[in-house]
């Protein structure tokens, strides 16, 4: 349905007030309220309940698309039977997202293909269907975004963007050595949203091992120490997903 088949009468007040939930629904609901001899309160309550659906709706579409995922990862398609060992009833209690509420960090550490990826986005798609904003990236993307704010003279409001994002999830962390001038990005934005936002890293290393991508070692102690402070640390260990399917095919 749309603005055009409503009464001109109620039209132009709902475009007005950018009601297109009612919009879309008023035609059908009034035929449903007629038949069913249905009180104005409940057919008001109805066409109320259409508009804050479809305005749900597409808050969750704009965090979908602003969150960079890669696919469309979720904790129902990934495969727990692979490897056994993984622990199910952590991933579960993270996907609850109340790390997030906490503005708690989240440690994922395994060898490659061991659905470290895949654990980060879907806890991070679940954050986005309970509201949060959500932003999936690695060290290399935020690095640039931020010389190219600094380059615009945009680089302390874009720092504060991204120190404010729920949930920010950096993927791959520690395993390419950083310029000094990357060593301070980073460490700027973990310093900006320590106990403030919730922040999963992904990693191959085990964090012992990330100071070797800092050039200053010191400044790499303290944001490691800072990804660290109450962090819930999650292992996969086990074989390759990525190895067993070509081992199938």
């Amino acid at each position: 349905m749309s603005y055009q088949d409503i009464p001109a009468a109620l039209s132009e007040p709902l475009r007005a007030l950018k009601l297109s939930g009612m919009a879309a629904t008023l035609p059908e609901r009034n035929q449903e309220a007629c038949a069913n001899q249905m009180s104005f309160y409940d057919f008001l309550h109805l066409l109320l309940q259409d508009e804050v659906l479809l305005r749900e709706q597409k808050s969750y579409e704009r965090r979908y698309q602003k969150a960079g995922f890669k696919g469309k990862k979720t904790i129902e398609s990934f495969d727990f039977k692979f490897n056994p060992s993984i622990n199910q009833s952590l991933i579960r209690e993270l996907a609850t997202c109340r790390f997030v509420q906490e503005k708690h960090p989240v440690i994922i550490t395994g060898p490659c293909g061991t659905g470290k990826t895949h654990i980060a986005q879907a806890i991070a798609h679940i954050a986005i269907q309970k509201g949060f904003d959500v932003l999936c990236t690695n060290t290399g993307k935020l690095s640039t975004t931020m010389t190219e704010a600094r380059a615009t003279n945009t680089y302390q409001r874009r720092l504060k963007t991204i120190a404010k994002i729920p949930l920010l999830v950096i993927d791959d962390f520690g395993l390419k050595p950083l310029s000094v001038a990357q060593d301070d990005i980073i460490h700027e934005i973990i310093e900006e949203r320590y106990e403030c936002a919730a922040t999963i890293i992904t990693s191959n290393l085990e964090p012992s091992e990330w100071g070797e991508a800092f050039n200053n070692k010191l400044l790499g102690i303290a944001t490691i120490d800072r990804l660290l402070h109450n962090a819930t640390r999650l292992k996969l260990e086990g074989k390759s997903y990525r190895t067993g399917k070509k081992q199938k095919q």
